[in-house]
């Protein structure tokens, strides 16, 4: 059995160290896992209650099917003003309607990581999105990986080069897995 990874990057910047981890856990995933690439935020509009339902915006329906399909979710978060970015965190409130077991986000099997150029490799931002994620019913494995000094961890054209961050992305790749592939059996 295969197990299907979504990778959120929760940053809209072009070249965003964000992206480049997400890239990272496709190239460092154990073997029979696929990491699809979410680059769909930018198209999401702010969530509006009015707007949900059977006829939400194609956006939305689009991000809600690729987390149903998905057997777990990695979010790779930046950290601005010491939390989540306002994007990340509206993917959240669209995925995580309507409320219950209805929910795309409900019951799924989820992991945070976070880049930051600072020293603290987005924590704050981390822990957040945890708490968020745990509101919203999504079942978040334990452990965090924080990437600080982006900066120096990535090479100019965006490859993962630290080989420690590597190993610990594996690990957490691994825990991910090990955690959703009971639940995807299953159902």
């Amino acid at each position: 059995m295969s197990v299907r990874i979504l990778a959120v990057p929760g940053s809209l910047r072009a070249g965003s160290y964000n992206v480049a981890l997400a890239r990272a856990a496709r190239a460092l995933a154990p073997e029979g896992v696929e990491v699809e690439l979410y680059e769909g935020l930018g198209a999401l509009p702010p969530y509006d209650e009015d707007l949900d339902g059977e006829d939400a915006p194609a956006p939305v329906r689009d991000l809600r099917t690729r987390i149903a399909e998905a057997d777990a979710v990695l979010f790779v978060t930046p950290e601005y003003n010491g939390s989540v970015s306002g994007v990340l965190k509206n993917a959240i409130d669209w995925a995580s309607r309507p409320p219950g077991g209805e929910a795309a986000i409900w019951g799924k099997t989820v992991a945070v990581v976070g880049v930051s150029t600072g020293q603290y490799g987005a924590l704050w931002a981390q822990q957040d999105l945890r708490r968020i994620l745990g509101i919203a019913g999504a079942r978040v494995i334990p452990g965090e990986l924080p990437v600080a000094r982006a900066q120096d961890a990535f090479d100019e054209r965006g490859r993962l080069r630290d080989a420690r961050i590597a190993e610990r992305l594996r690990e957490h790749l691994a825990k991910l897995v090990a955690e959703a592939a009971p639940v995807a059996l299953a159902a």
